[in-house]
């Protein structure tokens, strides 16, 4: 079990990480998608951060199973906040963001079953 958790919680983070760089350097396609769902600019720093402690609290969780489990229930919340947002929105271009969503579960069940 941890060796299945361990490959999501990686990718997840890879994922954040990423996210996270680009909604921090201001990436068009990043920020032009949240503006257009209504996400007010001053957030952009405050959600990048989220990811970014998002992903460092997976990896970490590797080691410390209390702070894996955690992250991973933050970062469910966070996905499913975004999900409700696209879905306010009625942008119905959902898939990226339930398929990290159902991840973040994943990260989540993997490692309470894994500690």
């Amino acid at each position: 079990m941890f060796i299945a958790h361990a490959v999501v919680a990686v990718l997840l983070a890879l994922a954040l990480s990423g996210s996270a760089f680009l909604t921090f350097t201001r990436n068009p396609q990043i920020t032009g998608s949240m503006t257009k769902l209504g996400v007010p600019e001053s957030w952009f720093p405050w959600l990048a951060t989220a990811k970014a402690a998002g992903a460092i609290g997976l990896l970490v969780g590797l080691a410390v199973p209390a702070l894996g489990v955690a992250a991973a229930i933050g970062v469910v919340l966070y996905f499913l906040g975004a999900l409700v947002t696209h879905l306010r929105a009625k942008d119905h271009a959902v898939a990226p963001v339930a398929v990290l969503t159902l991840l973040a579960a994943a990260a989540l069940v993997l490692r309470i079953a894994s500690a």
